[in-house]
């Protein structure tokens, strides 16, 4: 069946009402989109962390009064008088198999593919993850997640134990043990995170090597050959004291989730303990990385 969208445009403080009088008046479902593309990654557990400047995306079906829509949001304070908002039609579609479609295999240095599991592997003989999207981020779709698998894939990690800190979907943890990594920790304060991680390490074959864990039952004494950190800016330098003792000394960091204007904050939070190498950089975003001292 044929729907119509209606969108318009509100702040972090009113998305959250505006999504709500949709849904009170017969959206069948509401998005929230970014309408500057600043993604937002990784939000406290329970929290719904908004945009500065958020477009509100509510469907209906084509049979839909949209006047009465249009006119209780005026009445509610979702749409101020002489705000302006766009209403399309939008075709039916088979929309997973268009979104499956869209999602393909993807390389990341010279070994490493990230594949999902509907698709074929390009190359049998590489190093092959498969993995699809779900709750926890990181798919490899994102320059910072693509910036860890590069470097994970750069480096000889036989036989080394490696910690993903901030695991999400367990992806690079996973690729370090495909890529011959010894064992792998996986550390994030959201519960779907380590289910989303032990899923997908089941997936691959290598959830004999992979350990998980909430922060407050970590080991005390957790020390790695390997470490990376692929979360935000923020907790990166407020959390730059515990991520420096997780490296064994002359072992590997890197840091992501920063944009190119953090970076160079970001690294001066562990200069004193990493030799730092230079930024690296993928569209807005970097990755900062350095032996251990």
């Amino acid at each position: 069946m044929p729907w119509l969208q209606l969108r318009l445009n509100a702040t972090a403080d009113t998305a959250e009402k505006v999504g709500d009088l949709m849904s009170a008046c017969g959206a069948l479902s509401v998005t929230f989109l970014d309408s500057k593309d600043n993604p937002v990654f990784e939000p406290m557990p329970g929290e719904t962390r908004l945009w500065g400047e958020t477009d509100v995306m509510g469907l209906w079906d084509a049979e839909a009064d949209m006047d009465i829509v249009v006119s209780y949001l005026q009445m509610h304070g979702g749409l101020t008088k002489g705000q302006r908002y766009k209403l399309e039609p939008l075709e039916d579609k088979d929309w997973e198999r268009e979104w499956m479609d869209n999602f393909h295999p993807m390389q990341f240095g010279e070994r490493l593919w990230i594949c999902p599991s509907w698709r074929d592997a390009p190359a049998a003989d590489a190093v092959n993850v498969i993995l699809d999207p779900g709750l926890a981020f990181g798919t490899g779709t994102h320059p910072t997640t693509a910036l860890c698998l590069q470097w994970l894939d750069s480096l000889d990690l036989t036989d080394k134990t490696v910690i993903d800190f901030g695991c999400g979907s367990g992806i690079l943890a996973v690729a370090a043990l495909k890529l011959g990594a010894k064992s792998a920790i996986g550390i994030d304060i959201d519960p779907q995170a380590i289910l989303a991680s032990r899923d997908n390490a089941e997936r691959n074959g290598v959830s004999d090597k992979l350990s998980l864990y909430l922060p407050d039952e970590q080991p005390a004494d957790l020390k790695a050959d390997v470490v990376v950190a692929n979360i935000l800016a923020g907790p990166l330098r407020e959390l730059a004291p515990l991520i420096c003792r997780l490296p064994l000394p002359g072992g590997h960091l890197a840091l992501s989730g920063v944009l190119e204007s953090q970076a160079e904050e970001v690294a001066s939070a562990y200069q004193s303990h990493i030799n730092l190498d230079p930024i690296c950089q993928k569209e807005e975003w970097a990755r900062i990385s350095g032996i251990a001292k």
